[in-house]
């Protein structure tokens, strides 16, 4: 299978590295922001053509899929063109930064046939799949996800240590996974939403601490901590109060509430949700199936995002 990339920041590179365990694809074009870079990227990876201009990169011969890990605020913009050109799309977290947009990609997808499907990858973490399975077995209910989500990004750059050449949002990126982890994992709509923030960054615009609270029809909450000025460990730390057992996940690893290691090595084909997430991809245009996470799947986070958003701009 022939597939492009779009963008080449640190989750660019992400893809990149878990397609090196995944036979038979072949990454044949890459679109990034900054022709120095791009070829950099290019270089570095081995694709054989690069370009500043999507619309090259649809156009190359054989092309069937994108996976669009540019900046956030493109992601709708280029998805569209994507899909309106035949290609099937999977777009790195959030699939867009508005209600409004994600509706507009669902739309899109339907009128095309094509596979759309949203990188929400702790859907697809073996830690989180460990606990889903366990839910479905029906040993486990959830009563509480207590969440912390934290980094110290006080100047505008990336995972990688990087220079942004866009914003990044603790709302519409960070709380997106969050959100839709608890409604995949409680299999219910929030019936209570609130949010509240702090303080806007004075250059960068966006709020540098947030906090989130969700109730899920089934009774479960939902306790959400977010922070760009927290200087310590970074990333998202998931605490699953359940009715039989706690258990605490941190990207593809899980303990339990004293932190005595779950084996999750049998859950899936891999131990990294990032390739996890691209197999997924690969096999529901293969089999020509929605994806897990399809568009249509995670329209009901994005509508949750919205509300949330309301109440911040009041």
């Amino acid at each position: 299978m022939k597939i492009a990339i779009a963008g080449n920041g640190a989750f660019g590179t992400q893809h990149m590295k878990a397609i090196q365990n995944i036979p038979d694809i072949e990454v044949i074009s890459l679109t990034g922001g900054r022709p120095a870079g791009t070829e950099e990227f290019a270089k570095t990876w081995k694709i054989p053509h690069w370009t500043t201009d999507l619309s090259e990169s649809l156009a190359q011969p054989g092309l069937e899929a994108v996976i669009i890990a540019s900046p956030t605020q493109i992601h709708a913009d280029q998805a569209e063109k994507a899909m309106r050109a035949g290609k099937h799309v999977l777009i790195e977290i959030p699939i867009a930064d508005s209600v409004a947009d994600s509706e507009r990609l669902v739309r899109v997808q339907k009128e095309t046939g094509v596979i759309g499907m949203a990188g929400h990858v702790r859907r697809f973490n073996p830690s989180h799949q460990w606990v889903h399975n366990t839910i479905e077995a029906g040993e486990l209910h959830i009563q509480q996800m207590d969440v912390q989500t934290y980094f110290f990004r006080r100047q505008n750059m990336n995972a990688a240590g990087q220079p942004r050449t866009w914003t990044d949002h603790l709302l519409w990126h960070h709380a997106c996974h969050t959100v839709d982890l608890f409604i995949h994992q409680t299999g219910s709509l929030p019936v209570a939403a609130h949010a509240i923030q702090g303080p806007l960054h004075p250059e960068l615009h966006i709020a540098m601490d947030m906090s989130i609270q969700l109730k899920a029809g089934d009774g479960a909450i939902l306790t959400l901590s977010l922070s760009f000025n927290n200087n310590g460990p970074f990333g998202s730390f998931f605490r699953y109060i359940c009715d039989n057992g706690t258990y605490k996940a941190l990207y593809d690893d899980l303990v339990d509430g004293f932190d005595k290691p779950i084996d999750v090595s049998h859950v899936d084909v891999s131990m990294n949700g990032i390739e996890l997430e691209d197999r997924e991809f690969f096999a529901a245009i293969r089999d020509k199936r929605e994806p897990k996470s399809s568009f249509a799947e995670v329209l009901p986070s994005m509508r949750t995002l919205g509300e949330l958003e309301k109440q911040l701009i009041s």
